[in-house]
């Protein structure tokens, strides 16, 4: 039998390893040069010569070429672990095709072909070459570099929530409490029976994004547990009053949103994070508390309407609805609504309205405002309203500009242009007469030149009004002269710390620079000690930096990024984002903005953002999920804006900025093949022990199987938007991460106990309560997030235990 057909096949291999081997060599060498050019490594220099002539030799059938690409890949195995060490996320793209290639030309089909002196040395050489990565591959699978592996160690640190009482089983805002712990007293789920957890019922809202709809439309809402029923509102602003048992629709509101231009799509984002409740009988019972004094309009509203939601709506709208019945509360303000656009101004569609629920007092409903980012630099007014809860009249108004004027503004007249606003969630503590407010920056955020003293005193800070007047009882700053978009997005905690000076009432403010800053509640005193740090200076041309920055002692700051933690999926689009690396201007956390391009880290998604965290006050245990992605940051001259650029959204994009000297692109950092520059993990959960201030554990979180091509969950440790919740019986949920799981941990140790695969994108944070069946319960929201990508949908699921 003839064997001609069979040496004809074997010789396909060499030929088509030395073309792959030759391109591939050629261009790393390619960018080699560009990168030692900028004062990068030289290995790929090094690298793309040695590939390529282990290419060119293959081509020419030597022997030789087995050596000498075993010796390429020695060094490159000896590079790589200098560079990461046993890491093997960052080892993937620096040895797996090489060390790929290298086992095919082990192979005896690859290797009977070449000819040369026929010693053992080339074949040696590779071999060790192929096992020595390989071992390091197997390595690096027992290493867990970032994260922290503990415990809690204690059931109680002998203290107790400070919350307002409310029963048990019920979440009656948005953090559970208008101290936003986002605490469950519920135990009945544990560490032990979590796996238990089954679908109970699901419900689909029949909200939908359409046409009309912008990118950025997302349904991030937290529902309510209240008066036997759950309240969840949808991205257009609906609300559906549930049976908590079934999820059986009582009734529905909808607000007929409308758009002055006919469509939503210019609108920057379009969601409902949550309604507020209000309970007439909550403060009448109240032992020692007075009732409000209410006006008669607001008595016939509490006879009408005794409990009560207040919707904000995406056409800047607050209504007033009848909790039993989904009715509007006529008597209420006007026909049962507040214009929000009175005294704002003229702003474009969908640049003013209330993407967040209200604060709720036992006299006030008080809300702030969404701004859209980067428009222009005469956008609306940031102002902080305060209605009377009962009639809906102004009760005060405060405005970063006009501080100390806090009287209701006057008809006709208009509040201050491009204040610092609060689009987030306020806190309340009553006993105190206090609200804290999360405030924003003046827009546009990486151009200050025209900051107001207000703005510069107040923006991306908290700070802390009275709630009587709406005069600011004090205040404190987080972000200087802030040219990064580190507004404060995260609803501060209020909680009771132990300390070793004793009890102190605190507020906790996670932000996203990576700081959590710990304040004494009363008067703004830090707890946790804060450091002015001094920080990279040379603003753009007009335009200036603080000399420093303030970092509390407690954070969750990952290290400064370098050109060794540049990442890819292959060698080749690693190689070209150290090249990025290379061109953009970075000296650390607050490099400013420039005309060459400036990377922002952590970006303008924050490591904490609206999720804010969850604290269980009685274990003294705050629990989170901690993000870590940069952003690049290029200011461009208005002469050389491009006709017809535009934005993606609020963060991504060319950014207009029209009336300042500079228009702004920002966009995630990202590789040619659409992967994150920085090497994972980009998404974590971790725990920090608020009496010592530390780190218990510290571990990756999600896959990659919603955020591929193919749907294979690597568990690299991916973003997550939305926030976590925590319980008394010692589990965790959290939803928000770019796949579609509700998960459940172990708030002792971090371990992951239980997870349930979601219709769609789960970025909102879940909720606890109990049912009329005295179960427990965990709610979620699954719609998707536009701007993210995560897969849309409308969906409500609640999970207990199986019997």
């Amino acid at each position: 039998m003839s064997t001609d057909g069979a040496k004809n096949g074997t010789r396909w291999l060499p030929r088509l390893l030395g073309v792959l081997l030759l391109l591939m060599g050629l261009a790393l060498l390619a960018g080699g040069i560009k990168l030692s050019q900028l004062g990068g490594s030289l290995y790929y220099l090094i690298a793309g010569i040695g590939f390529a002539l282990s290419g060119i030799l293959l081509l020419a059938k030597r022997r030789i070429a087995l050596g000498l690409y075993g010796l390429v890949l020695l060094g490159s195995t000896v590079w790589a672990l200098l560079e990461v060490g046993l890491d093997w996320w960052q080892l993937v793209p620096r040895l797996a095709i090489w060390f790929a290639i290298g086992v095919l030309l082990l192979l005896p089909w690859a290797r009977r072909p070449l000819t040369g002196p026929a010693s053992k040395a080339n074949t040696a050489l590779l071999s060790v070459a192929v096992v020595a990565s390989g071992a390091c591959a197997l390595a690096s699978q027992f290493t867990h570099p970032g994260e922290v592996f503990g415990e809690l160690g204690r059931e109680s640190s002998e203290m107790a929530s400070a919350a307002p009482d409310m029963p048990d089983g019920e979440w009656q805002a948005y953090g559970r409490t208008e101290h936003g712990d986002r605490y469950s007293p519920l135990r009945q789920i544990t560490p032990q029976n979590v796996y238990r957890l089954e679908e109970a019922w699901r419900i689909r809202t029949g909200d939908l994004p359409t046409e009309n709809d912008p990118v950025e439309l997302t349904n991030q809402n937290t529902p309510l547990k209240v008066n036997g029923m759950l309240y969840a509102c949808t991205a257009h602003s609906k609300v559906l009053a549930l049976d908590p048992d079934t999820g059986a629709e009582i009734w529905r509101f909808d607000p007929q949103v409308k758009s002055p231009v006919g469509t939503f799509k210019g609108f920057a984002h379009m969601t409902c994070r949550g309604v507020s409740y209000y309970d007439e009988n909550r403060y009448v019972s109240r032992d020692g508390s007075p009732a409000p004094k209410i006006s008669d309009a607001g008595q016939a509203v509490a006879q009408a309407c005794p409990r009560r939601l207040y919707l904000p709506t995406a056409d800047a709208r607050l209504i007033a609805i009848n909790a039993d019945n989904g009715k509007v509360c006529e008597g209420f303000a006007n026909q049962g609504v507040i214009d929000l656009t009175t005294g704002i101004g003229p702003f474009t569609a969908g640049g003013y309205y209330s993407t967040s629920p209200a604060a709720i007092t036992r006299d006030l409903v008080i809300i702030g405002g969404h701004v859209t980012d980067n428009e222009s630099t005469n956008e609306p007014s940031g102002v902080i309203r305060a209605y009377d809860v009962h009639d809906g009249h102004l009760v005060w108004n405060w405005d970063s500009n006009n501080p100390d004027d806090t009287k209701p503004l006057a008809p006709g007249k208009t509040y201050s242009r491009n204040s610092a606003n609060m689009w987030s969630i306020a806190s309340v503590d009553e006993d105190l007469g206090m609200i804290y407010l999360p405030l924003g920056n003046q827009t546009p955020d990486q151009w200050g030149a025209n900051r107001t003293p207000g703005a510069e005193k107040y923006s991306a800070g908290i700070v802390a009004l009275d709630l009587a007047t709406g005069k600011a009882r004090w205040n404190y700053q987080f972000t200087h002269h802030d040219l990064w978009d580190m507004d404060v997005g995260s609803q501060p905690t209020l909680v009771h710390l132990k300390t070793k000076e004793g009890v102190k009432p605190a507020v906790i403010v996670p932000t996203k620079q990576g700081s959590l800053y710990v304040l004494d509640r009363r008067d703004g005193t830090p707890i946790v000690p804060i450091r002015e740090i001094p920080v990279p200076q040379g603003a753009v041309k007009g335009d200036h930096t603080a000399p420093t920055q303030a970092r509390s002692d407690l954070n969750l700051l990952g290290p400064e990024l370098t050109e060794q933690a540049m990442w890819g999926a292959t060698p080749f689009d690693q190689m070209l984002c150290r090249i990025q690396f290379r061109e953009l201007r970075y000296e650390g956390q607050y490099t400013p903005p420039s005309e060459q391009g400036s990377l922002v880290y952590p970006g303008n998604v924050g490591v904490f953002n609206w999720g804010s965290v969850s604290v269980d006050p009685v274990r003294q245990l705050l629990f989170t999920s901690p993000n870590y992605m940069a952003f690049v940051s290029k200011m461009v001259p208005r002469e050389q804006v491009a006709a017809g650029s535009k934005r993606e959204s609020e963060t991504s994009g060319v950014q207009p900025n029209t009336g300042a000297p500079y228009a702004v692109i920002m966009h995630p950092f990202m590789s040619p093949l659409g992967v994150p520059c920085q090497a994972p993990a980009w998404g974590y959960v971790a725990a920090i022990d608020l009496f010592t201030n530390k780190v218990v554990w510290k571990h990756k979180n999600g896959t990659t199987r919603d955020s591929t091509p193919i749907p294979i969950g690597l568990p690299v440790g991916v973003p997550s938007m939305g926030g976590s919740i925590v319980t008394a019986g010692g589990v965790g949920f959290l939803s928000g991460t770019l796949d579609q799981y509700l998960r459940a941990y172990d708030t002792h140790n971090g371990k992951e106990l239980w997870k349930s695969r979601l219709p769609a994108g789960g970025q909102a944070t879940p909720m606890t309560y109990t049912g009329k069946d005295g179960k427990q319960y965990v709610l979620v929201t699954a719609g998707g997030h536009g701007s993210l990508g995560t897969k849309m949908g409308d969906y409500i699921i609640a999970y207990k235990l199986s019997e």
